[in-house]
């Protein structure tokens, strides 16, 4: 990536769920590190959601009104299928989770990508369980992914699941980070 829509450390930026080119949700996050290829934003509880009117309405957060768990440090790689992030209960870590997601589009003052519904959960000590696998499905149906978008969710899944059995995270740099009070 050149150095356009870079993003500096402190500042506030929007993470937007475009469906279908769109808006369908955004929240502010707070920048950590941004070096242009990789993103690093933190989701701090209280971070208030918008929603956008949209065919696919209601949005599956459309319920809340904002963030409600704790903080999370959100890692996004350029061209990445997925984000990772570091999920703390106040400022102890509990695990990791992966965000199988739309690759981030960089804009002024914000990023974009579509969430894809499949997760996966890694304990600090290493295992890792799937979550929503079931929902790809119910996703395509109803018009939310397209079979080839589903192909290349599971064939990064797989390239995931691979990365953590042989210890070739790239975001194992992160491993100490932690949130300042």
């Amino acid at each position: 990536m050149s150095g356009e829509h870079r993003y500096g450390c402190g500042t506030s930026i929007m993470r937007r769920e475009v469906l279908h080119g769109r808006f369908w949700m955004e929240h502010p996050v707070k920048v950590v590190a941004d070096d242009g290829d990789h993103l690093a934003v933190l989701l701090e509880p209280g971070s208030p959601f918008t929603f956008h009117a949209h065919p696919q309405d209601p949005h599956p957060w459309a319920a809340q009104a904002a963030w409600q768990a704790t903080q999370v440090l959100q890692l996004y790689r350029t061209d990445d299928l997925y984000s990772v992030w570091r999920v703390f209960e106040g400022s102890v870590f509990q695990h990791w989770y992966i965000n199988f997601e739309a690759p981030i589009v960089r804009r002024d003052g914000a990023f974009e990508t579509d969430d894809y519904g499949l997760d996966l959960i890694v304990s600090p000590e290493g295992s890792a369980v799937w979550k929503d696998v079931e929902h790809l499905s119910a996703m395509r149906r109803q018009g939310r992914m397209t079979p080839e978008q589903i192909i290349e969710v599971l064939t990064a899944a797989e390239t995931v699941a691979e990365a953590i059995r042989e210890n070739r995270r790239w975001w194992a740099d992160w491993d100490t980070w932690q949130p300042t009070d």
